[in-house]
């Protein structure tokens, strides 16, 4: 089977592997769909992500979907032929986090393509996974395999929706109108919010915001960027990873209003406008991957209330996978990116 392998900095490789059989408890998915994440793009430009570092060659990739190839004893929940979305995190299930049904913070979680562990967790980019059966999602009626490859990152956005409470008929500025910004954007929405503001360095991206339910765009660098300071908004979600952005935002929000902190930061220390979390009492809260929520989002790409098909922009199969991730790497040409196998 074909398998995309990053072997360190700059070292992307598709190789030919063994296909893997289930064993007692695992399901054997047959990928069809995977969808470039930004982890992907660290690992094949810099080898790492964050302090987590390429040791061994590792398959990237967890954002897939797929039909069930074969089970493995025990497994009762779906059988052979069966079209799925694949859960990518297999929490230990026995920390204190696990037990509080917080498993997307537990420290010892197997997450498919992370190297924060050794031997590394294989991705998904290859023909064949194996993944324990609690990890298998069955696609409601009615959704296709293509968009199904969305429902990881759709859900990581439903849950930074969900760490926001109620939005209902409030004003939300998104910063960053990436694949996962768009996606939170397109949640926003679904969870009742009046008025979402998205901002981004590139036109493309905001058209594409717009597209899925942005009511104001703003580019940054323009006259309209330098008002975000007074926009007021009652909730802001950060989804570049920037720090500037999250200065922004701090600026952006109301008194007493909530920052949710979502793209991932550099590590180590972040210039930031902390001395505004005092004046303005801003909330902020944390969000990192989900939990349950993979599920809700299946439900609403089924019945369309969840647009995701504007994020897709791009699809190319496993053999041309190099210029796939080169094509996910620029944001003034791409949002998701999709290699098919």
């Amino acid at each position: 089977m074909p398998a995309v392998v990053a072997h360190g900095a700059g070292d992307l490789r598709v190789e030919t592997r063994p296909v893997p059989s289930p064993g007692p408890g695992e399901v054997a998915v047959s990928v069809r769909y995977g969808g470039v994440c930004g982890s992907d793009l660290h690992y094949w430009r810099h080898g790492a992500v964050g302090g987590f570092r390429l040791r061994e060659p590792m398959v990237l990739g967890h954002e897939v979907s797929g039909v069930v190839h074969a089970v493995g004893d025990g497994v009762a929940s779906v059988m052979p032929g069966t079209e799925v979305a694949v859960h990518p995190a297999t929490p230990c299930r026995l920390c204190p986090q696990c037990r509080a049904e917080r498993h997307n913070i537990c420290a010892n979680t197997a997450y498919l393509g992370s190297a924060a562990r050794f031997p590394h967790v294989q991705g998904g980019f290859a023909g064949v996974l194996v993944v324990p059966q609690e990890q298998v999602l069955p696609l409601p009626t009615g959704l296709d395999l293509r968009l199904a490859a969305v429902a990881e990152p759709a859900a990581v956005a439903w849950h930074a929706v969900r760490r926001a409470g109620d939005v209902t008929g409030k004003r939300v500025l998104v910063t960053g109108a990436g694949p996962i910004g768009c996606l939170v954007v397109a949640a926003l929405r679904v969870a009742g919010a009046a008025e979402v503001v998205a901002v981004d360095l590139h036109d493309a991206p905001l058209a594409v915001a717009r597209a899925v339910g942005a009511t104001v765009t703003v580019r940054v660098g323009t006259q309209a960027a330098r008002s975000l300071a007074d926009l007021r908004v009652d909730v802001a979600v950060e989804s570049s990873g920037a720090a500037a952005a999250f200065t922004t935002c701090l600026h952006a929000v109301d008194r007493g209003g909530l920052v949710v902190g979502l793209g991932l930061l550099p590590p180590g220390d972040s210039p930031i406008a902390a001395n505004l979390l005092i004046t303005k009492e801003i909330q902020v809260v944390g969000s990192f991957r989900f939990s349950t929520e993979m599920a809700e989002v299946l439900d609403a790409l089924a019945d369309g209330s969840l647009p995701v098909d504007p994020v897709i922009t791009a699809e190319l199969p496993v053999e041309r996978a190099g210029q796939a991730f080169e094509l996910a790497a620029d944001p003034a040409r791409s949002c998701k990116v999709l290699v098919g196998f």
